[in-house]
Order: structure tokens, then sequence, then C-alpha cells
């Protein structure tokens, strides 16, 4: 029941940021796509830099879903969301000294509403800043931790990603750190850790020690 509520809620997220109807569709967006891609992905850069020790990680695929009014007319607005998937091993020992780190960075930046899930294997933060940037961390069922950051229903407009965005121009290379099939043996580590009751093999660190397992 507790991974159908996750899922559920994960599927929703869109709708919950599009947030297009009553008074805030009529005040209308105030950036566009464009500076809400830069502002979402400024906010998980300084996230990813506030983990010490640091952590590899890799940028999450990009997500835009049109908003549209209760009658599916199009409102010329879009959800735009961003992310950064976690690589480095966190082991259960370790993850709650993570979250703190995140959920203190997230507070010095000005976010507020925080929505805390205590679940023992996979716990969420959500939070939201006075510019509707919505931020979330999520761990999964086999313990890898992901984050995304989106604003709901910006302005139309034309984006550019940084490079190493997937499935964009100047994405991912083909067989690198980021790449599908990289991503895949990664799961796979995990997994056959968690069957074996045993700690899975360290990421690539590029010279930094992985200390963030027991």
């Amino acid at each position: 029941m507790k991974k159908l509520t996750r899922l559920l809620a994960c599927a929703l997220l869109a709708v919950v940021l599009c947030g297009c109807q009553g008074g805030k569709a009529r005040e209308g967006p105030k950036l566009d796509m464009q500076q809400t891609g830069e502002r979402a992905e400024a906010i998980l850069d300084g996230t990813m830099a506030a983990i010490q020790p640091p952590v590899e990680w890799v940028r999450g695929s990009t997500s835009e879903s049109p908003c549209s009014t209760g009658l599916n007319e199009p409102t010329g607005t879009t959800t735009v969301m961003r992310g950064r998937n976690i690589l480095t091993v966190v082991s259960e020992h370790r993850r709650g000294e993570l979250l703190e780190m995140v959920q203190r960075y997230w507070e010095d930046q000005g976010f507020r509403d925080f929505d805390i899930d205590h679940d023992k294997k996979m716990p969420q933060i959500r939070a939201t800043a006075a510019d509707g940037l919505t931020v979330i961390l999520d761990v999964g069922n086999i313990g890898n931790v992901y984050i995304r950051a989106g604003f709901g229903c910006a302005r139309d407009s034309e984006m550019t990603y940084p490079e190493g965005t997937p499935g964009r121009p100047g994405g991912a290379e083909k067989g690198g750190a980021d790449s599908p099939r990289a991503l895949a043996l990664l799961v796979r580590h995990r997994y056959a850790a968690l069957t074996r009751n045993a700690a899975p093999p360290a990421p690539r660190s590029e010279g930094r020690a992985v200390v963030w397992r027991p």
C-alpha cells in the first residue's frame, strides 16, 4: 500500500504543480519556462553542493507538461521539472544525515511548508518557496536517492538545457555515467546487494572517497 501511495503521488505531481485554477490563474505566471528552468537548475546545483562529503550524481530526465483549464483548454503555460539522481551508495545508516543536510539547505534558501514522510524505507521531503518553486527528495525502494525541482504553469517560451541533460541537445553521451545502461547497472548492483544482504560496490568517485556507507 505504501508503494502504491508513493506511485500515485508521483503521478499526480504535475497536476499539483500546475495550480492553474482559481486566483493564481487570474494573476498570471511571473516567470517563463526558461527562467523557471534556470531557477530549478540553480537550486538543484546548490542542493548537491550542500551535501558533504560530496556525492556523485547525474542530471535526471526533464519534464514539461502543458497546463490546461478545467475544460481542458490550453492556457499558454507549462509545468517545468528538473532533477538529479545520486549515484553514490547511501547506506540506510547514513541516510538520515543526508536528508537533514538537504532540509537545512532548503530552509536556508527560504523554503517553507515542509511536508516530511518519515517512512523507514522510502522517506520523502517536500517543500515550497515563496515564488512557487517546489523541491522534492525521494528515496526509492532500493535505496536510490533522487531530487526534483519544478514550477507549475510557467509562461510558454523556448528553453535551453545544461550540457549533460538526458534526451536533450548536448545530453548524456552514449555509455557515459548518466547513460541508461550505466543507471541500469547501478540499479542491478543495488538489487544484488539487497538480495545478498551485503554492501553494494561503491560507484566511481573520481578520486574522492565514498564515505556515505557505515
